[in-house]
Parts: C-alpha cells; sequence; structure tokens
C-alpha cells in the first residue's frame, strides 16, 4: 500500500465506525489474506474499538483474513502490466472463483447472517473488486431481493461485473428476515433477503488529494509522520504554552 492507500484506509474506518449508529454494531470483520485488503480491514477494526459508544464486548474485534476471498489468479500474467495480459495465462475461471465464495458462505458467512439479521449487526467484507462480484452475485442468488437490484446497481454496459469498487469504494446492503409460516410448501420458515442500498460509496474520500510524484505516492512508511501531525503538534505546544502565560 502506499501512503495515500493508508489515509484512504484510514478515511474508511472512521466513515464506518461513525455509522454503526444507523447500521448497527460492527460484530464480524471478513477479508482476503492479501496485504492490501486486510491491512484495509485492520483499519476498519481499528477504528471501531477505539470510537466511543462502542460496547467493551467488541474492543475484541479482530480481522479474520480468508483465503477464498483472494483476488482472481491470473497466471502467467501476474505482475504484468494493465492490459498487457499473456494468451492462455492459466488464468484463474469464473467458475473457480464461484466455488471459492461459496466455500465462504458455507463456513463463513451463513452460520451468522440469521443471527446479524436479527440483531440488526452489521458483517464487513474486505476484498477485491473482480472477486467482490462474484460475492455479489451469489449472495444475489442466495438471498434474492424482494425489489430489482437493478435498480442501484449499474455496472458498465456489456460487462460481467453487476459493480464498479473504487479504492475503499463501499457496498452497502441490508439482510431482512421474513417470516413464511404462513407460506405453504416453504421448507424453511423463516428466509432471508438481500437489499442493495448503494454502491461504491467513497463519500469518505471527499477532500483527500493524492500527492503527486511524493509521498503519496511512495510506499507506506509507519515511522513517517503525516502534515496533519506538524501541524497538530504545533497547535498544543501553541495552547500548552499559552496557558503557562
Amino acid at each position: 500500500m502506499t501512503n495515500h492507500g493508508v489515509l484512504q484506509a484510514k478515511r474508511l474506518g472512521a466513515h464506518i465506525a461513525g455509522c454503526q449508529s444507523v447500521i448497527g454494531a460492527i460484530r464480524h470483520i471478513f477479508a482476503s489474506n492479501l496485504q492490501r485488503a486486510y491491512l484495509t480491514a485492520d483499519a476498519v477494526a481499528e477504528a471501531c474499538r477505539s470510537s466511543n459508544g462502542v460496547s467493551a464486548s467488541l474492543v475484541t474485534l479482530r480481522v479474520i483474513q480468508v483465503e477464498e476471498l483472494r483476488e482472481k489468479d491470473f497466471g502467467l500474467s501476474e505482475g504484468k502490466k494493465f492490459g498487457a495480459r499473456l494468451d492462455n495465462d492459466g488464468s484463474e475461471t469464473a467458475e473457480s472463483m464461484r466455488s471459492r465464495i461459496h466455500l465462504f458462505l458455507d463456513q463463513r458467512l451463513s452460520p451468522i447472517i440469521d443471527q446479524s439479521a436479527a440483531e440488526n449487526a452489521t458483517i464487513v467484507v474486505v476484498a477485491h473488486g473482480i472477486i467482490l462480484n462474484h460475492l455479489l452475485k451469489v449472495l444475489l442468488l442466495r438471498y434474492p431481493s424482494k425489489s430489482p437490484a437493478s435498480q442501484l446497481i449499474a455496472g458498465r454496459p456489456g460487462s460481467e461485473y453487476l459493480a464498479p469498487w473504487s479504492n475503499t469504494g463501499v457496498l452497502q446492503a441490508r439482510l431482512d428476515l421474513s417470516d413464511n409460516s404462513a407460506s405453504l410448501g416453504l421448507p424453511n420458515p423463516r428466509s432471508v433477503h438481500l437489499t442493495v442500498e448503494s454502491t461504491n460509496n467513497v463519500d469518505h474520500l471527499q477532500g483527500l488529494k493524492k500527492t503527486r510524484g511524493g509521498i503519496g505516492s511512495a510506499s507506506h512508511d509507519s515511522r513517517q509522520r503525516t502534515m496533519e501531525s506538524f501541524f497538530t503538534y504545533a497547535s498544543r505546544k501553541r495552547k500548552f504554552e499559552d496557558e503557562k502565560e
């Protein structure tokens, strides 16, 4: 991750932590085990742990790294410049990615969905654009929406992807439990429906500008101080001196 990417992740964390009064408490965070994803997820977890009003039971909130959420494997084209892919490079197939998503749902997500929906709790998944599109497709198949999902999901015309994902872009979806006891012929008395509420939301990045050819484009160094820290320090020092006078 670059320094700019780290700032984006921190903005995302603060945004999600601040939304808990509306979307519900963050109970679970799952992330791809690729560094750029789990570091972003860590920023969300840290913001939630330190946010005001979070109960003591959530202090242990941690990121669960999941191999099945890794981005598509491009085979021999891994590391090549975008648009310079090789023919027959052994890239991972859509079927393989869907199999990974089904495994993630069966082992991780499905067992906690009923309880999370009933408690109005939130599950955060941090991954990558292509695999997230497969996750969205499978979720819509398993938990069909009561209203046309196309009203909010707007991918590029003719594209195989349902929705775009910018860096730290957020897709927000709601899972609702419905009682089917009055319906005949349904084996499950309760069913879950998914409603997509927003896609690729990047409101948290407003005003954040990338430094071209400088610090923002460089790899992140945790020892490096941001420009804001210099101003903050000066402000505190000035306040301390004023108090002494």
